[in-house]
């Protein structure tokens, strides 16, 4: 079974260097979770982008979810000042 990212979140080198992208358009992965980042709603995004779908959203998080999931932990100290 496809997971709900891999049917909706593209990456292409001819489209933004390769950066993963919701299928159909140029809106990177990396710019609506920002968009999230910044305060706004699932509503908020599809009014200011309406023809994307919440299924594309969804499949953001999905995407974002898979990412970090896959990744090493490096643990690490903060520089002090």
């Amino acid at each position: 079974m496809a997971s709900i990212f891999s049917r909706r979140i593209i990456s292409n080198q001819k489209i933004l260097g390769g950066k993963p992208v919701i299928r159909g358009t140029r809106i990177s992965v990396e710019f609506i979770l920002e968009l999230l980042r910044s305060g706004m709603s699932f509503k908020e995004i599809l009014q200011a982008y309406p023809h994307l779908k919440r299924s594309d959203l969804e499949a953001v998080l999905a995407f974002a979810k898979h990412a970090v999931s896959q990744e090493e932990i490096i643990s690490f100290e903060p520089a002090r000042a």
